[in-house]
């Protein structure tokens, strides 16, 4: 809690007051006990609890209650309710420990159980008006009419542990840039509105703007405050990002057509994030911090292997038979597609045939696809730094069954779409760098380091992957984008889904891009589009 925050603690029990000496001089008095010794006896006590409650006694109470404490008379107004203890701390703290300076109250009509009212405060020359509802029970003690005690007589969305608070925002408001300085508003590009949340959150006072004063409830449990009333307006900080105005506006425009679709574009050579886009009902940036299968397009990664570790190139051998054996478990191609024994690994790539890929799994050990994405594109280290929360995949040791199935994406494989532009983006140019949304510069953050790939073996990925963009399963999404292009598509399987996820990577140029849409289907159907949209936007 910020330093100078002035609160209200409204709960089930009394607690010392943060900023201030706490209510110790608050004085306990039970006015409604007094009388006389037959009043008060066992018996009379225990005749009124018997008594029901009419109207008059809800109006009465309530209205006494509702008078005293718009007086300022917090003690009686308090020694009018169930608990009288945490109602004084409330009531007083309101006054005092929230800033307000005046509280009016107006009863509406009351029924046997209980009396609406209007709540006016004034805060710092300013309003803040609501209605909410009081009780009346018996007293347990006295057997009198008394108001119940609960947090939301103060406000009607406070409930035990809430805190009234006037006093700064938690962090002050931000605006994004672009590469270039421009303003990103969030109501343009909506996928940025989780992402501006969490920057806000991590970059809010570094970015030098100033907070706004605001009455709020703050929450137990590192809920989001809710805000009431904003006091003063916060002057905006700026938090500058890698992003490319146009390049979100095709993003954002690209993922739209789809159901939870994701879309990142990355400039090889730097890291830089182009644009992240994310069109899905549950606002999660699945582009960043989603963790699926990626299927076929895990391929660029699993040829890689295949190269450096001298079992075949390129243009080597690479067959393609109908099926392979996973441990016990067979595999098979995409329907229609036929058998090839002398296909070469650019062949087994382009056309994306299963089988060829699964069949190196006998000459591999366990550990070496994870080792190859670890070492050479920076993956499954979970020390990816990109200015907000991102996973960087997991490419686990493989075994038995998923041996074989890993290499082509399945088992327990996951990525997402950030993972696979920087993939494509240390193929592009042999290099890894880690993606960055935010420079590092602004913060002077460490970023993750891999070794990369040599030159002979990323320009045989190029020469394949370009391959696959110009005459094989990526050709109908590339089409027209160029020479200088490469592709990976995928579809991966997910049990209960009905059809496969659609995965597709590539590059134009110096930019990368992958996408993923769910229950998709063929990665050159619907991911495709999403990619060669934001590549023909952005290169």
């Amino acid at each position: 809690m910020r330093a100078g925050v002035k609160v209200s603690l409204v709960s089930g029990a009394l607690v010392a007051l943060i900023g201030g000496g706490g209510y110790g001089a608050y004085n306990l008095v039970h006015a409604v006990t007094s009388g006389t010794a037959n009043e008060n006896s066992a018996e009379a006590v225990a005749k009124r609890l018997d008594t029901p409650l009419t109207a008059r006694d809800v109006r009465e109470t309530g209205e006494k209650f509702l008078r005293a404490w718009g007086a300022g008379r917090v003690t009686a107004a308090a020694a009018l309710t169930s608990q009288s203890a945490p109602a004084g701390v409330a009531l007083q703290g309101v006054r005092d420990k929230a800033h307000v300076t005046k509280v009016a109250l107006t009863p509406g009509t009351a029924t046997d159980t209980g009396l609406p009212y209007r709540v006016k405060l004034t805060v710092r020359g300013k309003t803040l008006s609501y209605d909410t509802r009081l009780s009346v029970v018996r007293s347990e003690t006295t057997g009198r009419p008394v108001v119940k005690w609960a947090p939301s007589l103060v406000h009607p969305k406070m409930r035990d542990g809430d805190l009234l608070v006037s006093g700064d925002a938690d962090a002050p408001p931000v605006e994004l840039t672009d590469r270039d300085g421009k303003v990103l508003d969030v109501a343009a590009y909506p996928s940025l509105g989780p992402i501006l949340a969490q920057l806000r959150e991590r970059y809010g006072e570094q970015a030098g703007g100033s907070g706004a004063v605001e009455l709020m409830i703050r929450h137990p449990d590192d809920a989001p405050d809710t805000t009431l009333l904003t006091l003063e307006q916060g002057k905006p900080g700026r938090v500058p990002t890698t992003l490319s105005a146009g390049a979100q506006a095709a993003a954002e425009k690209a993922v739209a057509r789809y159901s939870n679709a994701s879309v990142v574009v990355e400039r090889a050579g730097t890291g830089e994030v182009l644009a992240v886009a994310n069109h899905r009902g549950d606002q999660f940036n699945a582009a960043f911090q989603g963790t699926v299968a990626p299927g076929s397009t895990m391929k660029m990664i699993t040829a890689s292997l295949l190269i450096d570790k001298g079992l075949t190139r390129a243009d080597g051998p690479a067959p393609c038979p109908d099926t392979a054996l996973s441990g016990g478990q067979t595999v098979h191609n995409l329907t229609g597609m036929k058998a090839d024994p002398g296909a070469t690994l650019t062949r087994a790539f382009a056309i994306s045939c299963n089988t060829s890929f699964v069949s190196f799994a006998p000459r591999l050990g366990p550990g070496d696809l994870g080792a190859e994405a670890s070492e050479k594109f920076g993956l499954g280290r979970d020390n990816w730094k990109t200015g907000i929360a991102s996973a960087d995949g997991t490419v686990p040791v493989a075994e038995g069954d998923d041996k074989g199935v890993s290499l082509i994406g399945q088992g327990k494989v996951q990525l997402n779409p950030l993972n696979l532009a920087s993939v494509v983006a240390t193929i592009r140019t042999g290099a890894f760098r880690q993606p960055v949304l935010v420079p590092a510069s602004f913060d002077k953050r460490p970023l993750a380091t891999a070794a990369g790939l040599s030159a002979g073996t990323a320009a045989q990925l190029r020469q394949m992957m370009n391959v696959t963009a110009t005459s094989g399963t990526g050709a109908a999404a590339m089409s027209g984008l160029g020479p200088d292009i490469g592709a990976k598509t995928g579809s991966a399987e997910v049990d209960g889904q009905a059809q496969s996820n659609s995965w597709f990577a590539g590059y134009r140029g110096e930019v990368t891009a992958a996408a993923y849409a769910e229950q998709g289907g063929h990665g050159g159907d619907v991911a495709g589009p999403i990619v060669a949209a934001v590549l023909r936007a952005a290169g």
